[in-house]
């Protein structure tokens, strides 16, 4: 009877593991595929923001004795400005001919039609650094920066357009922002609401354990250890639901496969499988051990 007892005993906690583990680990698995879509809507918005270009454009050098080394001198210039600038990613330069050749293509004429000589400058096209530019202010104040140089003629950026982009971004962040808070409340309601379940079926084991003199922190080690082992696990099915979903989202659409951030989002979902385990044990543990036997009922 005692053997038959036993087997049903390790049933139970063995059904109730698995339980305790696909419930956290569907959780974490919706939480992590909401990770997904934040870190790719950053993604998308730097790549808007690489997509809003300043073009500086160079003066023509006039005296003879100059015009020799102005190639030289503009090169010079677009050398010093990732140095200097922590807001400057990347440089294109582009020379008279070029824009020659670029104009010809937009407009359908180089210039040579109505003009002796090609009428556009040379000039050096700046690709900003998303992480270094926070609002369209900022891109008035570059502007300013780089028309301060003598060789520089005139800047020109599509501010419309960036007013446009910047404000979208920003109002986008916020509701994901606003969104991740909720969801993150509900993740932690879920996977405590589990733990409670599962210590609830252990209530009188514990409730024992406290009446034959064992001490308080004696009782509740072992169902904290238990709780951050389950969190580990769900957290690793979650993420290897996520590695296969993206896998074959990825692979379909033509998207990247990965990015740096999903590191952080792994160690992430792994911290709070078993953050949140941890703690939901404790205070259900802790609920039990302070009520009365009769309570238990």
């Amino acid at each position: 009877m005692s053997k038959t007892n036993d087997k049903f005993e390790k049933k139970r906690l063995r059904s109730s593991n698995i339980t305790v583990i696909i419930s956290i680990s569907l959780v974490l698995f919706l939480l992590g595929i909401f990770g997904l879509i934040v870190i790719n809507a950053q993604s998308y918005a730097e790549h808007l923001k690489r997509e809003l270009k300043i073009e500086a454009y160079f003066k023509s050098v006039e005296d003879p004795k100059l015009k020799s080394k102005e190639l030289d001198l503009q090169k010079s210039y677009i050398d010093s400005l990732k140095l200097k600038y922590s807001f400057v990613e990347s440089t294109k330069y582009i020379s008279k001919e070029e824009a020659a050749k670029i104009a010809k293509k937009d407009l359908g004429t180089d210039g040579s039609d109505f003009f002796e000589e090609s009428i556009f400058p040379a000039s050096v096209e700046i690709t900003l650094n998303p992480s270094a530019i926070k609002s369209v202010e900022q891109i008035d104040s570059i502007n300013k920066v780089l028309s301060k140089n003598t060789i520089i003629d005139e800047v020109k950026s599509d501010k419309e357009a960036m007013v446009t982009i910047y404000q979208s971004i920003n109002k986008i962040t916020f509701w994901i922002m606003i969104f991740a808070a909720i969801f993150l409340v509900i993740v932690v309601i879920l996977i405590n609401n589990s733990i409670r379940l599962k210590i609830y079926a252990k209530r009188f084991s514990i409730k024992t354990m406290q009446l034959v003199g064992a001490r308080r922190r004696f009782i509740i080690k072992p169902f904290i250890i238990e709780g951050a082992i389950l969190g580990f696990f769900a957290a690793l099915i979650s993420i290897i639901g996520l590695g296969l979903l993206w896998y074959l989202l990825a692979t379909k659409v033509g998207l990247v496969l990965w990015n740096p951030s999903y590191t952080l989002l792994i160690i992430v979902l792994i911290t709070i499988g078993v953050i949140i385990a941890i703690f939901s044990t404790l205070f259900a543990a802790w609920r039990y051990l302070r009520l009365k036997t009769d309570q238990l009922y």
